[in-house]
């Protein structure tokens, strides 16, 4: 049976987990959510999907599940890829994935979203530039950690490299130059060569041009 992601190009977070379907190579089909139409705040798709009102969601049968941390986890469970060799290098795995979920990836994705798609006049400033200082902070701990290793987590790709890059692919201006951080720039370079990698807007259906 194939499995049904729903999400949209623009979601960092449905990014880790289309990544991690699409890597490991399970079966599935992205679904597309209008997100910025309203369609996740709609009641149909709380009572129906997903009462947080988020994407991703992933359908499989009749198991459902959201938040991208749990999908990868069942991506795990269903392929045997990217959960870590042994007890300790799950744990680990799973220290780096909610490290990129508090640290990373929360406040990626919120300043991406003010910088780029808020009307210009409604972009406030001085949170963006605390949301910069934070995000330069968390860049720094991933830089270093990645200084004298391929992965973030043992000798192969986990969903600890899965989470923490979900939203370092995207074009639009956040605060991110890979220029600036060699060690996660060659990381990314080293993941984005993987048999399978595609970047956001060619995984997934939706993007900023297709509301232009």
């Amino acid at each position: 049976m194939t499995m049904k992601l729903y999400c949209f190009g623009e979601s960092g977070n449905s990014y880790k987990a289309a990544l991690a379907l699409e890597l490991s190579g399970l079966d599935w089909d992205p679904v597309f959510v209008d997100f910025f139409g309203g369609q996740s705040r709609t009641p149909e798709y709380r009572e129906g999907l997903n009462v947080m009102g988020e994407a991703p969601v992933l359908v499989d049968g009749d198991i459902q599940l959201s938040q991208s941390g749990v999908i990868q986890d069942y991506v795990s469970e269903k392929s045997g890829k990217f959960g870590g060799q042994g007890a300790q290098e799950r744990r680990d795995v799973l220290r780096w994935v909610l490290w990129d979920n508090h640290k990373l990836s929360s406040m990626a994705g919120m300043t991406r979203f003010l910088m780029n798609f808020l009307p210009e006049d409604k972009r406030p400033q001085e949170v963006i530039a605390f949301s910069q200082g934070r995000l330069k902070a968390a860049y720094a701990v991933l830089n270093s950690h990645l200084a004298n290793r391929d992965w973030i987590v043992g000798r192969g790709i986990t969903n600890a490299d899965l989470s923490c890059c979900g939203y370092l692919y995207y074009p639009e201006p956040f605060g991110f130059d890979r220029a600036e951080w060699p060690h996660i720039d060659a990381w990314l370079t080293r993941l984005s060569q993987q048999p399978g990698w595609k970047a956001p807007y060619d995984l997934m259906p939706g993007s900023p041009a297709d509301r232009a």
